[in-house]
């Protein structure tokens, strides 16, 4: 791991930032030209739709090259941005703690080994990793097997101490904590599947052997962390409709509702209260397995003494590849993770307060007024985030002169594409457009939030930035009117002559999002 401070080398952002806004300003006095005038209207044509009366609206689209704005609506409006927040956090994380940074997981022995046996503790200490998965405990215990220890007379110590004892978001709601967009942070946790969702357990109701049976209910990875309480039934047919709660405060997950004989099993994503003892309970469990008994209790949130002796370890992928869950599925919790990772790299301090500064500091230098936005989290979870329009373009000029933007700008969801870990959370939206395979953007989604940031390379080949920012309104989904906003961009060229086409052609409208929750909040499938 290596770490990088504020007062580096950035004069050449400084140069792109100074350039973009000289552009603007020359291109503000500019008349526009007969194209630019066609776009305006064709936007203003969108924004003037009847769901978003009463609605805030923010739009800016910018040539990259020149920097000369060629649009403009409310672009100095502070809006809530939801997941477009993740634009700031993941390009600070890229630059601050570099593609190649890894979250690495050990196990520390402390006291003397003799026979087989371990005459102190055992520490599993994380280092924030979200992607690591009940597997990679099992290698850790299959490691610490191989070192021929057996009985551990101690206890298993669950170090988390790497990050604050904080584990949800400031502003967070507490109606969503339950779902795993709103898993708890910790420094040590455990994700169930390949999206990585840390901090959550997949749990699983099937039908039972006959109507009147109890359904059969496992969880994703296997653990006594969490229990079940199953009131569901089996049916002889009939709708399925099976529920998982998990209560508040607490690790019982109460089922509900019921499976009718011969249908396939209904799952979900649950989160889990305090992930530090979710992980300690899975790795303990893996020990198990491979013949290692740990005498004494578990034992959460005890440093690892500088002189214990490191027995396993794990490494993360690095930081290049863990963008593309991050970005495409818009995973919250990694977000959450690298703004205390940026902490603790840059001031020694794993909490949310240092990490927004870091990112603060890092946007700012890109050319961002960090004075007319606030950040409260790392994913965009919190309704008292406000970033204005135009300030995500300004970052969106500026970091294409960053060595690692080609890594980051592919990380970004491409609209149109069906493969689930291209296409995120655009996968279904803009296919068969001039936007397919075209736009790269990041989506947001919150009750009455809607946004869409990124780029496109219009029909002359100039790839444009954009931001749409879509506030207060009352209607289920404004989605559709964000991609008619993007194929109009898509098609946009300064070199049409006689024919010209006025209006754009509705893009396909997005399948409805339930009520609070982002399009990739909707599993299995991303919408």
């Amino acid at each position: 791991m290596h770490r990088r401070l504020f007062p580096r080398a950035l004069a050449v952002l400084a140069l792109v930032a100074t350039a973009a806004a000289a552009g603007t300003t020359t291109a503000t006095a500019e008349a526009p030209t007969p194209a630019q005038t066609r776009l305006n209207a064709t936007i203003d044509a969108v924004l003037a739709d009847s769901r978003l009366s009463g609605a805030q609206a923010g739009v800016v689209v910018v040539d990259t090259t020149t920097g000369r704005t060629l649009y403009d609506r409310n672009g100095t409006r502070r809006l809530i941005p939801a997941s477009n927040t993740k634009l700031l956090t993941s390009a600070a994380a890229m630059e601050l703690l570099g593609p190649g940074h890894r979250f690495t997981t050990e196990v520390s022995a402390d006291g003397p080994r003799r026979a087989g046996m371990l005459r102190g503790d055992l520490y599993l200490r994380g280092g924030g990793d979200p992607t690591i998965l009940a597997a990679d405990y099992d290698r850790l215990a299959q490691q610490i097997a191989a070192t021929g220890v057996r009985v551990v007379a101690g206890d298993l110590v669950a170090d988390d101490t790497r990050y604050d004892s904080d584990r949800l978001g400031p502003d967070w709601t507490w109606d969503d904590e339950p779902y795993y967009y709103a898993a708890q942070v910790s420094a040590l946790t455990v994700a169930p599947d390949t999206d990585y969702d840390a901090g959550t357990v997949i749990v699983h109701a099937a039908p039972g052997s006959r109507a009147g049976a109890p359904p059969k209910v496992t969880m994703t990875p296997e653990n006594s962390w969490l229990r079940i309480d199953n009131r569901a039934e089996t049916v002889a047919d009939g709708e399925t409709s099976i529920s998982f709660e998990r209560e508040h405060g607490g690790n019982t997950v109460v089922v509900t509702g019921r499976i009718a004989v011969g249908q396939a099993a209904e799952s979900d994503w649950v989160t889990v209260w305090e992930p530090t003892g979710y992980a300690a309970d899975v790795f303990r469990s893996a020990l198990r397995r491979h013949g290692v008994r740990v005498l004494g209790r578990t034992v959460l949130g005890s440093a690892t003494p500088d002189t214990a002796e490191p027995l396993a370890r794990h490494d993360s992928m690095p930081l290049a590849d863990l963008m593309v869950p991050l970005l495409k599925l818009s995973n919250n919790g990694h977000a959450e993770v690298l703004t205390k990772e940026l902490g603790r790299q840059l001031s020694g301090s794993g909490t949310w307060a240092a990490g927004l500064s870091a990112i603060s500091g890092y946007v700012g230098d890109a050319g961002v007024d960090t004075g007319t936005l606030r950040q409260r989290d790392g994913s965009g979870l919190s309704r008292r985030n406000l970033v204005p329009p135009a300030q995500f373009v300004t970052l969106l000029s500026a970091v294409r002169a960053e060595p690692w933007f080609d890594t980051w700008y592919a990380a970004l969801p491409v609209a149109g594409n069906p493969d689930r870990f291209v296409g995120g959370t655009l996968r279904s939206r803009m296919g068969g457009t001039a936007a397919a395979n075209n736009v790269h953007a990041k989506t947001g989604s919150l009750t009455g939030v809607s946004a869409l940031s990124g780029y496109v390379t219009d029909a002359d080949g100039r790839l444009l930035a954009f931001s749409i920012v879509l506030n207060n309104y009352l209607t289920s989904s404004v989605k559709g009117l964000e991609d008619q906003i993007a194929l109009a961009l898509a098609s946009y060229t300064e070199k049409e002559t006689a024919t010209v086409r006025r209006t754009v052609p509705a893009a396909p409208e997005s399948p409805r999002v339930p009520e609070g929750r982002e399009c990739s909040w909707v599993k299995p499938a991303l919408c």
